[in-house]
């Protein structure tokens, strides 16, 4: 088990470069105009659309172009790059987290547990590209929806517009989320553990490793399931308010 830190370890710093760019530009010329409250919100927002749809095109074409595929399979060079592309994300909104909300423990402990995950795959045992791109795939396969509902939550109070496409995107996002991170997700891990527990992976992807990434996605996918149902509740509660006010 020997980590790869040759040349094209560094590719990952072009993406960088540019995800920090693309943050900036949202702070000071795209959002300029908006609360210095949800700015840095909002430009992490910007960011995520950069990575989130692209990130899930292009990890279903890294696992598709591999004839070799599977859990235990050596990862390609398109794999790596793909890889590289999320870990340049995560470390741009890191920061972000680091400089506007330090406190926001959970967040950075997500973007943390997140970065070893992809990290370790990368870099450390060159295996396993399979499985972590595809959790990655259905992490970011609602990003898009799920930017454009935060986007138009942070603006709500303050424009009608945003707030009706809150409310249009609010329930079609819950269901969407629902279903990929409380049945897709889990069944995938469920075949990642059946996968490694077997012995298969065993020389290739070291039993620490895949357990720890075991760990890190199931918690992940806890919380994601504590959150989504609380915002389901919320929304339960919001709806049969207004219906009451227009019973009255």
């Amino acid at each position: 088990m020997a980590i790869t830190l040759g040349f094209e370890s560094y590719a990952v710093l072009p993406f960088f470069l540019m995800f920090v760019a693309i943050y900036l530009s949202g702070y000071f010329v795209i959002f300029r105009n908006w609360s210095p409250k949800i700015r840095p919100e909002a430009s992490s927002c910007l960011i995520s659309f950069f990575h989130g749809t692209p990130a899930a095109l292009l990890s279903s074409a890294a696992i598709l172009s591999d004839p070799n595929r599977g859990f235990a399979a050596a990862n390609t060079s398109f794999q790596k790059l793909v890889l590289d592309y999320s870990i340049a994300y995560f470390l741009t909104d890191l920061l972000h987290y680091l400089v506007f909300s330090p406190t926001d423990v959970l967040f950075i402990a997500h973007h943390l547990a997140t970065l070893f995950v992809i990290a370790t795959c990368r870099h450390v045992v060159s295996h396993g590209a399979f499985a972590v791109l595809f959790l990655l795939l259905l992490a970011e396969v609602t990003s898009a929806c799920q930017n454009a509902w935060t986007l138009s939550g942070l603006r709500r109070k303050e424009d009608p517009f945003a707030a009706k496409v809150y409310d249009a995107l609010s329930p079609p996002f819950y269901v969407l989320y629902s279903v990929v991170r409380g049945f897709a997700g889990p069944y995938f891990v469920y075949e990642m553990v059946v996968f490694y527990a077997s012995g298969r992976g065993d020389g290739l992807v070291p039993r620490w490793i895949w357990v720890s990434w075991v760990v890190v996605v199931l918690m992940a996918i806890a919380v994601s399931i504590l959150w989504i149902w609380n915002l389901w509740v919320e929304l339960y509660r919001d709806r049969t308010r207004k219906l009451q006010e227009k019973i009255r």
